[in-house]
C-alpha cells in the first residue's frame, strides 16, 4: 500500500496545480488529512500555495522529492503485468480522443449542442467506451491499489453525462470524464517512467 502522504504529493504531481479538495479526491483522502499533508509539505519546501486562485503546486524541490518517493512506491510493482493493462488502455485512449473531438466539433465547426440527436449519439459512444474501460481500469487497481479509485470515478462521471450534465464530458478542471481520464493517463505514465513525448501518447 502507498504511503498516505505520498498519495497527496502524487495527486498534486498528477494535476500540476489543484485546489485542496481536488487533491483529496485523487488521493482518496479526507480533505482535513490532505490539508495537514499540504501544510507539512509546504514547511518542507515541497509545495507552494497560490493565494490568488487558492491552488497548490509542487516546487522544484517537491518534484525531486516526489520522484524519489515514487521510485520507492513502485519498487514492488510487477511492471510487466501492469504494462499489459496499459497497452489496452492506450487503444481506448485513441478512441476517447476521437470521441472528444466529435463532441467539441461537428463538420469542422464548433458543436453548439443544439442537435440533441447528434449529442445523444456521442454520449452513447461514451457509455460504450466506459463499459470497455471499466474492466481494464479495475484490473489496474487490482494490480496496484493506488489505482483503485479511477474505475468508480469514471463510472460516476459517465453517469452524470448521461443524466444531462453535458459539461462533465470534456469540461476542464471540473472533474469531468476527460479530467479523470487525463489524471489516469498521467498516473500511468508517471508510474511506469514513460517519456510521454517519445511514446507520442497524448
Amino acid at each position: 500500500m502507498s504511503d498516505p502522504k505520498f498519495l497527496t504529493i502524487h495527486a498534486l504531481r498528477i494535476k500540476g496545480f489543484a485546489k485542496t479538495e481536488v487533491v483529496a479526491e485523487i488521493a482518496r483522502h479526507d480533505v482535513r488529512v490532505v490539508e495537514q499533508h499540504l501544510l507539512e509539505l509546504q514547511q518542507e519546501g515541497h509545495v507552494q500555495f497560490r493565494e490568488a486562485r487558492a491552488l497548490w503546486q509542487l516546487t522544484a524541490e517537491g518534484r525531486t522529492a516526489h520522484a524519489h518517493a515514487l521510485a520507492g512506491d513502485v519498487s514492488a510493482l510487477d511492471l510487466d503485468t501492469f504494462s499489459a493493462a496499459y497497452q489496452s488502455f492506450l487503444g481506448l485512449n485513441e478512441q476517447f480522443k476521437h470521441l472528444c473531438g466529435e463532441w467539441q466539433l461537428r463538420d469542422g465547426q464548433t458543436n453548439d449542442h443544439t442537435d440533441a440527436g447528434y449529442d445523444a449519439g456521442v454520449i452513447a459512444r461514451l457509455v460504450q467506451l466506459n463499459e470497455q474501460a471499466q474492466p481494464i481500469v479495475a484490473r489496474l487497481g487490482d494490480t496496484f491499489p493506488r489505482f483503485a479509485g479511477y474505475a468508480p470515478r469514471l463510472a460516476e462521471t459517465c453517469q452524470r453525462v448521461v443524466d444531462g450534465e453535458t459539461k462533465m464530458l470534456t469540461g476542464v478542471m471540473c472533474g469531468s470524464y476527460h479530467d479523470v481520464w487525463m489524471e489516469l493517463h498521467e498516473d500511468l505514465i508517471l508510474t511506469q517512467g514513460i517519456d510521454r513525448a517519445k511514446e507520442g501518447s497524448f
